[in-house]
């Protein structure tokens, strides 16, 4: 058996521009990525290293989509397998019939690499009929050629590496290869080749060999190119992903930050970037958001994709101008990149990243940009800039309010803290039920359950600000910590450490996003403090209510804080009660369209998202829609004016109250 010299230096003479080509992409793929800001902070390593078992080999978020979870996955782990047969191959390139130890000659692993090459082309098969028969919704904003080049090209590396060694076979009649027995489908296809003479054979064979790497070999150079880039950054950006809880947007150093947010692509944090390259564009993202199913501009791949795309564009002159000091002409990301409607349009729900296979954070990026309109530029929709500036005025965001904060308690005898010292909780009111007549009742619901249950709780009254979550989302970072240190230092001074609230936005930042600026307290939603409550059998229930109920998931509850089990339990315990699940429930819950600050914004484009939410629950023909956000609730109450639904909205409060 001679050394194929012609052969062998032609396939590394081939891999050698390929590789090189790949590695100038990459490079250049990294000098972007430079560009960004923050620096690289690694914690946790073990737990970064499991979600990679989890979550990239595992595939636990991307079967979460079963069919295309299921299709990806055979070709995903058809591509791991069969890295083996590209091995062997480059042996074979200097050496025919050349088989590597442990791996050319087992026909164990033959087995299992034949097993591959059919699972990755059912893999294909069920892809094209994804897009080209069923083709969802959320594949219509994506390049159809570019996805049916890219399965032209895994159905070709299968074609190759299937003929090659199936001819391989029928070349061997004297002496067949070791991995023989355990090819089912390549000695099955052998069959084919039964009639032909031996050089036709030794063509065909040849013929095959070199479509397997030759398309192997584009394909490396494609890779930094297209989507598929994510097959190596996606490594990296789970391994590197953000492990605070959902609910916390990265604080800005107000005092050394170059910029307030994000005007240029350049100021986004590096992690933001690699989320770029790492995005697979399989459109989950834009297939459950809110704004997006109303009509709505905001497109959460296209987040992503168009960042990459300016990144790309703009990067060499970025790169050029950073070393030389002078200026560039460029389109302008807010502007020219993105429009103003498409950065208002979000409501924080973090519906596109809990089904994101690639951890890519959305929100972060989107209140970056809001950050720079607000405080750099000034720009934001007038009802924004109304609720932004009764907030810095009266300490909280509902305009001509004529309300204290203490109306909705006046003869409940609750205690003060100001006037009767702090108690074991501090009930933690919040704007929408100090201020709004509707989410009031939940406050009077919530504190007369506590008094019955002998709860020692007292309110901060007037000294109670909001918490700064809606200046937060809406960009106004500034105003945001100005709230946040006021608040520490009041609950600090009473000397206060454990908050029960009714609203999860509160929830979400006095638990998630104080502790950024030294406030570490124990803090509690209602949802959880009634349901210990009645397991402890601290409340007896006079009498069962006897409804059909629904529940709606409140965002800032369940996806940014897991907490679905918690009010599902009090619904339960009430008794006599048919509780029916919503299709989009749980973590695929449908934002009520109140978060991200636009409970204030006016919502003029598309229908409008507490309609279709509304519409949701009338689906389940339940008498009463649960929610446990009196921002919920509000718009709840909204629609059910709007549309005439035949339902009632109540805060799992009020309907405890009501069974007690």
């Amino acid at each position: 058996m001679g050394i194929d010299w012609p052969r062998g230096i032609a396939v590394l003479v081939l891999t050698g521009v390929a590789t090189a080509i790949f590695l100038r992409e990459m490079a250049r793929i990294y000098r972007f990525l430079r560009l960004g800001q923050g620096s690289l902070r690694v914690d946790r390593v073990g737990k970064r290293l499991l979600d990679l078992i989890v979550y990239v080999l595992g595939h636990v978020k991307v079967l979460a989509w079963t069919y295309s979870g299921v299709l990806h996955l055979f070709i995903f782990w058809g591509f791991l397998v069969l890295l083996t047969t590209i091995l062997q191959q480059y042996g074979e390139a200097f050496v025919p019939g050349w088989s590597l130890p442990w791996i050319g000659n087992s026909p164990v692993l033959a087995g299992l690499q034949d097993l591959f090459i059919l699972l990755v082309l059912v893999g294909v098969g069920m892809a094209l009929y994804l897009r080209a028969v069923v083709r969802p919704p959320r594949f219509r904003s994506s390049n159809p050629l570019d996805a049916y080049l890219i399965l032209g090209l895994i159905t070709g590396i299968m074609v190759g590496l299937a003929g090659s060694r199936a001819t391989a076979i029928a070349l061997s009649k004297e002496a067949p290869p070791g991995w023989l027995a355990g090819a089912f489908l390549s000695r099955a296809l052998a069959v084919w080749f039964k009639g032909f003479s031996p050089s036709m054979l030794h063509l065909v064979h040849e013929l095959f060999w070199w479509l397997h790497l030759l398309i192997i070999l584009f394909f490396l150079t494609w890779i930094p190119e297209g989507k598929h880039l994510h097959l190596i950054t996606i490594f990296p950006n789970i391994f590197l992903r953000k492990l605070t809880p959902r609910g916390a947007l990265r604080p800005l150093d107000l005092e050394k930050a170059e910029s307030l947010g994000v005007g240029k692509v350049e100021q986004f944090h590096w992690k933001d970037l690699l989320d770029t390259f790492a995005c697979m564009e399989c459109g989950r993202c834009t297939a459950v958001c809110p704004a997006n199913a109303t009509g709505k501009e905001l497109d959460p791949r296209r987040l992503h994709t168009a960042i990459r795309h300016h990144l790309v564009e703009v990067g060499e002159r970025v790169i050029a101008a950073r070393e030389s000091g002078q200026a560039i002409d460029r389109p302008s990301l807010i502007g020219d990149v993105f429009s103003e409607d498409f950065l208002w349009q979000c409501v924080t729900c973090a519906a596109c990243i809990q089904e994101c296979p690639a951890f890519n954070e959305h929100i972060d990026k989107i209140v970056d940009m809001r950050r720079y309109l607000v405080m750099e530029e000034s720009r934001a929709p007038d009802t924004i800039l109304e609720a932004l500036r009764s907030l810095e005025a009266r300490g909280h965001p509902f305009k001509g309010a004529l309300a204290s904060r203490t109306d909705w308690a006046k003869g409940m005898g609750i205690k003060e803290v100001a006037r009767d010292g702090p108690a074991e909780w501090l009930f933690w009111v919040g704007c929408a039920a100090a201020f709004d007549e509707r989410a009031q009742k939940v406050a009077q619901a919530m504190a007369r359950i506590l008094q019955i249950a002998g709860v020692d709780f007292a309110i901060l009254g007037g000294e109670e600000r909001c918490t700064g979550d809606p200046a937060r989302r809406m960009g106004h970072e500034y105003l945001f910590q100005m709230l946040a240190q006021e608040n520490i230092a009041t609950l600090e001074r009473y000397g206060i450490t454990r908050i029960l609230t009714i609203c999860p936005h509160c929830y979400n930042t006095l638990k998630n996003e104080y502790p950024q600026f030294g406030g570490n307290f124990q803090v509690v939603h209602h949802s959880q403090f009634l349901a210990a409550l009645l397991r402890e059998g601290r409340l007896q229930l006079r009498q069962p209510l006897n409804l059909s109920l629904t529940f709606h998931d409140p965002c800032y509850l369940g996806r940014h804080n897991g907490e679905y089990e918690a009010p599902r339990q009090v619904l339960r315990a009430l008794g006599g009660n048919r509780v029916v699940e919503m299709e989009r429930c749980r973590e695929r819950a449908f934002c009520c369209g109140a978060g991200g600050g636009l409970f204030w914004a006016e919502e003029r484009v598309g229908k409008r998202i507490n309609h279709e939410r509304a519409e949701h629950a009338l689906e389940t023909g339940a008498e009463v829609v649960g929610t446990a956000c009196p921002y919920c609730l509000v718009m709840f109450e909204d629609a059910v004016k709007a549309k005439e639904a035949p339902f009632r909205p109540r805060d799992i409060a009020e309907l405890l109250a009501d069974a007690l």
